[in-house]
């Protein structure tokens, strides 16, 4: 097909965007990594945790990874279409309202503007505006997938889509509020039916914003840096279809043993369970897809990110579940547990995945090769070991406050009180920070790989100017 520099201008400046706001959002999860075991790092009302935790989450979530996933979306469309964007203006617009928004966003969750509601902090002006990028970016792609000169349809533009209607259903109906003034309003719902609806939105939007979008990268990207055909279309189709039917109906396990009536956390707990089987199917996709080659685990850098990141993925949709069954959440629920269990995916299967997609298309816009593959393995080993670190330390600390919380004494009364469970944290918070900075390191070795490979894509192209000229 024929290359469009435009569009790939557009794809890179999303990409760009989406490591800016990776690093501020990393630096400031250090900072509060800290802040949790020494209070001296919070510097007064804007740079407390309450205030700066809110921003790492949503920096990170919407910065990081919807700012990548756009950038990343944009090539896969133009590459499974065969076709230029058909509206690339639209697409630009849509890089600079993007970056707009996030400045606008952070800043008003810096002032403390908030609505409260977990992944969904953003006050009424802020949705609104949410709400039109999603719209602008649903039409750029559905445009070119209904103008397609491809007429088969690959199993990550399923996924494109899936992510596209699904991620405006719940931000909509999560997000509909009463406006009181410019900067407060208040949840349409209210009491449980405020907690279901929030949490029917909080785990979908992990689904929909860091399960398909992944997907669809990870199947077009794994047999791309490995040459090696998919093992299965067939299952990567019935995967699909099984966990957008079942993803849905999820949500109430994060609320076991609350008033939400017990059919309804039944009914979570139920299809959180089924999930295990489409999100595996996947899985299994991809170890069957290396099975012609585990060579290739030596042999190309990338393959390491895709086969670990799928392996986290379904560690993730085996921990998961399990959480939500009545027995287990009584233990781990409102522990450390449950960060260890997210950050096993957003460190582990969402980054690894995005940073080997990004390995793939910034050698590809520039015409050349990755400027180091040892720079790119050196990334890869740190923030397994970082990822790793954080995510077991977060386990050990969980089952620990869950234990001391459950411990009474022969007459009933409680064994430990909330402060000796607290100080109990303080040397796995250390450990997690010693965790996070090598995440961290590893995170800026990608940066700088990426940005290097870039100037030598520049180099050769300004060199094959001078030798035409």
């Amino acid at each position: 097909m024929n290359e469009y520099s435009y569009d790939y201008r557009t794809v890179q400046g999303f990409i760009l965007s989406a490591i800016f706001w990776g690093v501020i959002g990393l630096v400031i999860g250090l900072l509060i990594s800290v802040q949790m075991w020494d209070a001296n790092f919070n510097f007064g009302e804007y740079f407390s945790f309450g205030r700066l935790r809110t921003i790492h989450t949503n920096v990170l979530a919407y910065g990081l990874g919807i700012g990548a996933e756009f950038g990343i979306f944009y090539y896969l469309t133009i590459r499974l279409t065969k076709r230029n964007l058909v509206l690339g203006k639209l697409a630009r617009f849509h890089l600079w309202l993007f970056n707009v928004g996030m400045v606008l966003a952070t800043f008003t969750l810096f002032i403390g503007m908030n609505q409260s509601l977990e992944y969904a902090e953003f006050e009424w002006p802020i949705d609104i505006a949410i709400v039109i990028l999603w719209v602008i970016f649903t039409i750029v792609i559905l445009a070119n997938i209904f103008k397609r000169k491809e007429e088969h349809m690959y199993v990550s533009l399923w996924y494109i889509i899936a992510t596209l209607i699904a991620v405006a259903i719940l931000y909509i109906v999560n997000n509909l509020h009463i406006p009181a003034t410019l900067t407060k309003s208040y949840h349409l719902f209210a009491g449980t039916n405020s907690a279901n609806v929030e949490w029917w939105y909080g785990h979908n939007a992990v689904g929909f914003l860091f399960t398909t979008p992944i997907l669809a990268m990870f199947y077009y990207f794994l047999p791309k840096a490995t040459g090696l055909p998919l093992y299965s279309h067939r299952l990567s189709i019935i995967s699909f279809w099984s966990l957008i039917f079942a993803y849905l109906w999820t949500g109430a396990h994060h609320l076991v043993y609350t008033p939400l009536p017990d059919w309804i956390q039944t009914l979570g707990i139920v299809f959180t369970i089924f999930l295990i089987a489409p999100s595996w199917g996947s899985v299994i996709n991809g170890y069957f897809t290396v099975d012609a080659d585990w060579g290739k685990m030596r042999t190309n850098y990338l393959t390491k990110f895709f086969v670990l990141g799928i392996t986290f993925y379904g560690l993730q949709t085996i921990q998961g579940p399990s959480q939500g069954i009545r027995v287990i959440s009584s233990l781990i629920h409102y522990t450390d547990w449950v960060p260890g269990h997210v950050h096993m995916g957003t460190m582990g299967w969402v980054t690894m995945i995005i940073c080997a997609s990004v390995y793939v298309i910034i050698p590809h816009i520039y015409k050349t090769e990755i400027f180091s593959e040892k720079v790119a393995n050196i990334h890869f080993w740190l923030v397994l070991v970082g990822q790793l670190m954080f995510s077991i330390t977060m386990w050990v600390t969980g089952i620990q406050q869950g234990a001391m919380w459950k411990m009474t004494n022969a007459d009933g009364s409680l064994k430990y009180t909330f402060m000796e469970t607290l100080v109990g944290n303080y040397p796995y918070w250390q450990m997690r920070t010693v965790a996070g900075v090598i995440f961290v390191v590893g995170m800026l070795f990608f940066v700088y790989n990426v940005f290097m490979t870039i100037r030598k894509g520049q180099a050769k192209a300004a060199l094959a100017d001078v030798k035409a000229a």
